[in-house]
């Protein structure tokens, strides 16, 4: 979708979620994108399109597009005991068969389900930078533009995080052969930056962060030169996801990965941490502090045995969260949100855990984290700007609608809708959605999905040959 200048549809809601909470017969109209005009309790116009529940579209702030294609190909035991780290190996050995035009059907086929998921705006941690033989290509930033065309092709916003990856270790170990396609130094990273920067040059709300891979892949001395090319945009990298990467990280530097980026960096509200799943209680006060955002994928996080990070903890310090898919073996943004809560429950034995307050719908507090925490995450610098979030003029015309008829939503009203499409429904209740108010999604099915799935699938048979 390119920019341009024109007026919306005009969509009235018999019930919407606005940033006050729920409204009845709300009209919501646009133009160039944005929201113009939110109106409860207002008559529907002649023209206007009509639906039974609005809500926000969520954002996706931690995505690795590619791996959409090895779902469900990683589920046989090896010889050994599976771990994150195994399951890193067979990764690598099917990257390295992937050309561009399988990237670009592997992305568009994982960005078109994020919006039939809900999602309306993705963070691409895009770490694949060279040919399948680790040679660079003419253009620094060719996976970058195919990344940028499938999200062109799909119609979801994109964040583009380029990666700086360039060890295999901490400390600054030299990268094993397999990671031949991600490493870069910091001269022609600079210009797969500025690559990026012209591939989402023609997208409606394109932004470009950066993304140091993690404290194994950059050394200290190169992080803040990495972060310095972010040029406003957001900043994001893996950290403390494994025990076995904190040990490794104590064994180098006497420090936990938390500790040593706390340190190295002046970590603000322009990072984005992703797991952090074994942080201390000091560690998740300094990252509360700091206005960082936590990113979260449990669905990924649970499929790769790596444990659960301490939400209520963080949540207590007034600590930011967001959701991502990760590895994206499962795209439903309702589950993602149910996998977070259940994996509380499940370590603790209690239910409700992440409702807050006594009284709270667990999903309506699920969903208000996603939703600020996220956006703030894709955003940058931005956030502390604009800081407009939801239903409301001159923020995104991004909107979600649900399929009140079905069984799960069946006499739900307000915070019940938002619990009972996460604990009870999933995917299947979303019916439209809108996309800077573009309606790229109907009656559960991507505009473009037809074609975009008949490509994936050519590019599969060529890669599982």
């Amino acid at each position: 979708m390119n920019a341009g200048s024109e007026r919306a549809p005009t969509l009235w809601f018999e019930s919407a979620l606005l940033p006050g909470g729920w409204a009845r017969r709300v009209r919501v109209t646009g133009r160039d994108g944005l929201i113009t005009a939110v109106e409860p309790e207002a008559d529907p116009g002649e023209e206007d399109e009509r639906h039974a529940v609005g809500i926000p579209g969520l954002p996706n702030v931690h995505s690795h597009a590619f791996q959409r294609a090895i779902a469900g190909l990683t589920e046989r035991r090896g010889p050994a005991e599976d771990s994150f780290w195994t399951w890193r190996e067979a990764m690598y050995r099917f990257v390295e068969r992937m050309d561009p035009d399988q990237l670009e059907a592997v992305t568009a086929l994982a960005f078109a389900q994020m919006l039939e998921a809900g999602f309306t705006r993705v963070g691409e941690f895009h770490y694949l930078h060279q040919d399948k033989s680790g040679v660079p290509f003419a253009d620094p930033g060719e996976l970058a533009g195919r990344i940028a065309a499938a999200a062109g092709e799909t119609d979801i916003a994109l964040t583009l995080l380029p990666t700086f990856y360039a060890h295999g270790g901490f400390g600054g170990r030299a990268p094993s052969e397999r990671q031949r396609r991600f490493i870069t130094d910091l001269e022609r990273f600079g210009r797969i930056v500025e690559s990026s920067r012209r591939a989402v040059g023609g997208l409606t709300a394109g932004n470009v962060g950066v993304a140091p891979h993690s404290l194994r892949a950059v050394t200290l001395d190169e992080l803040p030169a990495v972060v310095s090319l972010a040029g406003g945009g957001p900043v994001h990298i893996h950290v403390a996801e494994q025990v076995r990467e904190v040990e490794d990280c104590v064994a180098w530097c006497g420090r936990r990965p938390i500790e040593c980026l706390l340190e190295a960096a002046t970590v603000d509200d322009e990072w984005c941490l992703v797991h952090a799943t074994h942080a201390t209680p000091a560690e998740l006060e300094w990252v509360a502090s700091a206005g960082a955002v936590v990113g979260l994928c449990p669905m990924t996080e649970a499929s790769l045995g790596d444990g659960v990070f301490a939400a209520p903890e963080f949540r207590s310090r007034g600590g930011r969260l967001g959701i991502g898919t990760d590895s994206n073996v499962l795209l439903d943004a309702g589950a993602e949100l149910r996998a977070l809560e259940y994996s509380q429950r499940l370590t603790r034995r209690l239910r409700n855990v992440l409702a807050g307050e006594p009284g709270h719908s667990t999903g309506r507090s699920l969903f208000d984290a996603a939703l600020a925490g996220g956006t703030q995450a894709l955003a940058g610098a931005r956030a502390r700007t604009v800081g407009i979030v939801g239903l409301t003029a001159n923020a995104p015309f991004d909107l979600v609608s649900l399929d009140a008829g079905h069984p799960a939503l069946i006499g739900r009203r307000e915070d019940e809708i938002l619990d009972s499409w996460i604990f009870a429904a999933g995917r299947e209740v979303i019916d439209c959605v809108w996309r800077a108010g573009e309606k790229v999604v109907s009656g559960g099915q991507h505009r473009r999905r037809e074609a975009i799935v008949a490509r994936y699938r050519r590019a599969m048979k060529a890669l599982l040959a």
